[in-house]
């Protein structure tokens, strides 16, 4: 069984000056961490590495480091799982069908995004659309949230969903 924890939007320092500690926990039994943008500061990558593999994308107000070493697009690959990944960032259209546009022509199984800040897990087109939320800037949401994808022979995708005292 494999874990994977989907997070995004984490804006450190400007919302939170760290990880929260639910977040933490899951981390620490992590195989594998992906980041769909807004980190703001490398030093987020550097945390999150030391509990497990991370990778991700550039969010619309990470600087030029983040850009240089992510990109804004990715497609990683779990066995036969297909996840790409992108912050959703844009004009026009809504969040998650920038985000549904940007994998046309691609297959892929689960297209991770950010942006909004708003846990969203639809399918279309056989395609799971996963928002993870935010784990540090919920905005109007009831709750912080990140994502937990565990794979074995088959997969589950689901939201983990705290208040800002856990």
């Amino acid at each position: 069984m494999q874990k994977i924890v989907i997070v995004s939007d984490t804006h450190i320092p400007n919302r939170s000056k760290k990880l929260p500690q639910k977040l933490v926990a899951e981390c620490q039994t992590a195989d594998f961490i992906i980041h769909a943008g807004d980190w703001q500061t490398l030093d987020v990558y550097y945390e999150l590495a030391a509990y497990a593999e991370t990778d991700g994308v550039t969010g619309n107000v990470d600087p030029w480091e983040i850009l240089d070493r992510f990109g804004k697009k990715k497609i990683l690959t779990f066995g036969d799982l297909k996840i790409g990944v992108v912050h959703g960032d844009g004009i026009r259209k809504t969040t998650e069908q920038r985000a549904f546009d940007a994998f046309e022509g691609e297959h892929v199984d689960i297209i991770v995004f950010g942006h909004s800040h708003t846990p969203i897990r639809r399918e279309v087109e056989g395609i799971t659309l996963f928002n993870p939320g935010s784990p540090t800037d919920k905005r109007r949401e009831s709750q912080y949230s990140f994502g937990l994808l565990e794979i074995g022979d088959t997969w589950e995708l689901k939201h983990v969903f705290f208040d800002k005292e856990e």
